[in-house]
């Protein structure tokens, strides 16, 4: 891909120093902790169901709209924001970022009816789309690039952190407060994070100052926050429901317009051409399977845990916490940044897809040994998304200008938003399929099987069939996960060849 002097001299203003900020460290645990109440947000919340339908009396469809709102509106918004941090100054939105998820949070915590707390969850994903941009772009600003992988490694870990730690902190807070004081808890994080990012974080930007895409970031907001709730509402709804069918047509025709548009405008919110760098297309190959693969097996491990084996959401957190624990100590410690750069970046995410594969069919097929199949599941996927998921983070940012680094992080963030919500929506159809298929009684659900089950053989027959489809989405998440990381390796390993050709011609 070409770019015009102007370009290149726009981009060159904002490449990472070769010696990297003085206080990139301290600059990287305070975006870490934003980072990390953003993601706490919506694990806490999870536990908290039970507290809100009691007290604000909610019924189903409201609790849905307050997890939906929030993811809705962030992942519409995740390209824009990636945009504006580029243009407009890193520091500044992410700032801004803080201060709206904050003000977001105060009015969560003293809302007082379902309406009032699903509007405050909206505003709040405003805020998180933004720190979920710049968190990474300021990383990609700060640090020299011998030291990129280490420190994206440590920012990708506090999503797991935030993944192990939730549901220990909302069990703890709601133990001893009312629910509103799982939002409160925000504030003194987002206090300290805006004055230690005025005061430490540096200001960067595309120098070059495109003009905005106005239209552009209109299209992809639409675009995206559609597709989301298609694949949200989907197995609720059925996925030939009216609803469904017309949400994800508005999806395509929307998001095929954004990218015609963004084919011919002259300063474009994504240049298309990004996707012609092998290495790019290769990021984005892996990192949408993987987030598919392990989004959708995660979804079903919870519900494996709790339904079939019987135990609590807190327990269930506890259990796959060594899932997390493991990415957090392989890359706080700089052991999984060690072996990238001694392996190389597409060995290194094949071997995290291979190791990531394994774990999900140690749970498919190991579950008659109890948790230990379990566990050994859950490790293999921890090492795997220790190595692979800052691998991938990092390939698809060296793709990217200096200059788009907020871009690049709103491709990151939306495209794990997407394999995500996709991930659960396809093998949670897959296991319905298959339920529905060994089940000795007609039911949409486990509970409603188990109830109209009659004796304890048809209901062990009914627990058989959901253990049945669990294994089989499993599987198939198994080999999406594997498929990622073939495509992603190669991809990754001709955009190698290509550059060392380059550098020898």
């Amino acid at each position: 891909m070409t770019t015009s002097p102007q370009e290149s001299a726009g981009e060159r203003e904002t490449v990472a120093p070769v010696q990297g900020h003085p206080q990139r460290w301290l600059i990287l645990g305070v975006i870490s902790l934003a980072q990390l109440t953003v993601v706490l947000d919506n694990t806490v919340l999870n536990v908290a169901i039970p507290s809100l339908t009691d007290e604000l009396g909610a019924a189903t469809s409201d609790i849905q709209w307050m997890i939906n709102a929030y993811s809705l509106v962030q992942s519409g918004l995740l390209l824009t924001a990636g945009s504006a941090a580029d243009r407009y100054g890193r520091k500044k939105m992410l700032a801004a970022g803080l201060a709206l998820f904050g003000l977001g949070s105060l009015a969560a915590g003293l809302a007082d009816s379902t309406g009032q707390l699903i509007a405050a969850r909206a505003g709040m994903g405003v805020g998180g789309a933004l720190l979920l941009t710049t968190t990474l772009a300021v990383v990609m600003q700060i640090f020299a690039p011998a030291e990129h992988a280490r420190a994206i490694g440590i920012w990708s870990a506090v999503s797991a952190l935030g993944f192990a730690c939730g549901p220990l902190i909302g069990g703890f807070v709601l133990d001893h407060f009312w629910w509103g004081a799982i939002f409160l808890i925000n504030l003194p994080v987002v206090v300290l994070g805006l004055v230690a990012v005025v005061t430490l974080v540096p200001e960067s930007k595309n120098r070059q100052g495109d003009r905005p895409d106005l239209l552009g970031a209109v299209l992809s907001t639409i675009g995206m926050a559609a597709l989301v709730y298609a694949i949200i509402s989907g197995p609720g709804h059925g996925w030939t429901s009216g609803r469904v069918l017309a949400t994800a047509a508005v999806a395509v025709t929307v998001l095929a317009l954004f990218a015609l548009w963004e084919s011919r405008v002259p300063y474009p919110m994504l240049d298309l051409g990004f996707f012609r760098d092998q290495r790019f297309t290769g990021a984005v190959a892996g990192l949408v399977l993987i987030t598919f693969g392990m989004g959708g097996a995660l979804f079903l491990l919870t519900q494996h845990l709790q339904f079939v084996l019987g135990y609590g959401p807190l327990e269930a957190g506890l259990r796959t916490a060594p899932l997390a624990l493991t990415v957090v100590l392989l890359n706080f410690s700089g052991v999984a940044a060690a072996w990238l750069a001694r392996l190389g970046t597409p060995v290194a995410v094949l071997l995290s897809m291979v190791l990531m594969s394994a774990g999900l069919v140690a749970i498919a097929t190991l579950t008659g040994a109890g948790y230990a199949g379990t566990l050994l599941g859950l490790l293999l996927i921890g090492v795997g998304c220790a190595l692979g998921n800052p691998a991938m983070a990092h390939a698809l940012m060296s793709a990217i200008p200096p200059a788009k680094a907020g871009v690049g992080a709103g491709v990151n963030g939306t495209l794990a938003e997407f394999g995500n919500g996709l991930g659960v929506a396809v093998l949670g159809a897959v296991l319905n399929s298959r339920f529905a298929a060994l089940a000795p009684v007609a039911a949409t659900s486990l509970p409603a099987a188990l109830a109209a089950a009659r004796g304890e053989g048809e209901r062990a027959r009914v627990l058989d069939a959901f253990s049945s489809g669990v294994e089989s989405s499993q599987l198939v998440g198994a080999g999406a996960v594997l498929l990622g990381g073939v495509v992603a390796a190669v991809l990754l390993r001709r955009a190698e060849r290509a550059d060392s050709e380059v550098v020898s011609a």
